[in-house]
C-alpha cells in the first residue's frame, strides 16, 4: 500500500469529516462524481459541488471555485485528471480543509508532498466507495 493510502487518514476522512467539496461534480448522473456524491450523502455527508458552471446538484448549491464556498469544508474530493488535480490540493490547503482525496486513478506525487508538508492529510488513487466496502 502506498503512503498516500494511509489507513488513519482514510478513517479520519470517512468517519470524522462531514462536509465534502466534490471537484468536478455536475448534474450528470452518468458521471462517477455524481454517484460518489450521492453515496457521500447517503452516509450523512454534506456535499458541495465545485464546477465552473456552479450547478445545484443533489439539492446542494454549487460553487465555481473552492474559495467561493462561504463555510468550512472538511475534505476536498477531486474528480479531475492527474495533470489538473494538483491545483485543487493547493486550494484545499488554502481554504483550511482537513483532508484532500484524489479519486481512483488520480495521482500527483508532488501535490501529495506539498499537501502533507502543509499539515493536511491526503489520500490518492482510491475511492470512498472502495474504502467503505473494505470495512
Amino acid at each position: 500500500m502506498a503512503d498516500w493510502q494511509d489507513p488513519d487518514w482514510v478513517r479520519m476522512m470517512l468517519d470524522d469529516c462531514d462536509t465534502w467539496a466534490v471537484v468536478g461534480l455536475s448534474g450528470n448522473p452518468d458521471r462517477t462524481a455524481f454517484s460518489i456524491a450521492r453515496l457521500l450523502q447517503s452516509r450523512g455527508k454534506r456535499i458541495v459541488p465545485i464546477h465552473p458552471a456552479a450547478p445545484t446538484v443533489l439539492g446542494e448549491q454549487g460553487y465555481a471555485e473552492l474559495a467561493d464556498v462561504p463555510f468550512p469544508v472538511d475534505v476536498v474530493d477531486v474528480f479531475r485528471r492527474s495533470s489538473a488535480a494538483g491545483e485543487f490540493a493547493d486550494q484545499a490547503v488554502a481554504i483550511g480543509a482537513r483532508g484532500v482525496w484524489f479519486q481512483l486513478g488520480v495521482i500527483d506525487e508532488e501535490a501529495f508532498e506539498r499537501t502533507v508538508a502543509a499539515g493536511v492529510a491526503m489520500v490518492m488513487d482510491t475511492c470512498p466507495a472502495i474504502e467503505w466496502g473494505r470495512r
